[in-house]
């Protein structure tokens, strides 16, 4: 055990976050995500049980974002003609981007199979076992200062 982790990062998570470098991506997706078909080359780890707010509010409490980047946060945008509306849970997301990043978080909107070609080149995808839908959120690692 360690002090200072989050109880929600598992071991294999802190070692797979550990491994990342500047740059690298890492995909915390919803219940719906197809993580081992999409993360082919990708590490992926399951946090079964656990929504996407909570891991997003453990792991930028470990990893910065990257500030050499424009837009280190991309969502999964609504599918045109779907009729859910802006996700509530968004708004979760930037409660807790600003309260780790408040400087620099700005949100990039990604075409859902654009979404899924970038995620196939993310280094860590965690799955967990969010319900709302459109809650895949991808981050870029940045520089520990």
């Amino acid at each position: 055990m360690l002090k200072g982790i989050p109880n929600i990062i598992s071991p294999d998570l802190l070692k797979a976050l550990s491994q990342m470098g500047h740059g690298d991506e890492l995909v915390i997706a919803d219940g719906n995500f197809p993580c081992h078909s999409v993360g082919k080359n990708a590490i992926v780890i399951r946090a079964d049980g656990h929504g996407v707010p909570e891991i997003l509010d453990a792991i930028l409490q470990l990893v910065p974002l990257d500030t050499y980047t424009e837009k280190p946060v991309a969502l999964m945008e609504v599918v045109p003609g779907d009729s859910c509306g802006t996700p509530t849970i968004w708004n979760k997301y930037e409660e807790i981007l600003t309260k780790y990043e408040p400087e620099h978080h700005d949100i990039e909107y990604t075409e859902r199979f654009a979404f899924y070609e970038r995620a196939k080149d993310a280094y860590l995808i965690i799955a967990t076992g969010e319900k709302a839908i459109y809650a895949n959120i991808l981050l870029k690692k940045g520089v520990v200062k």
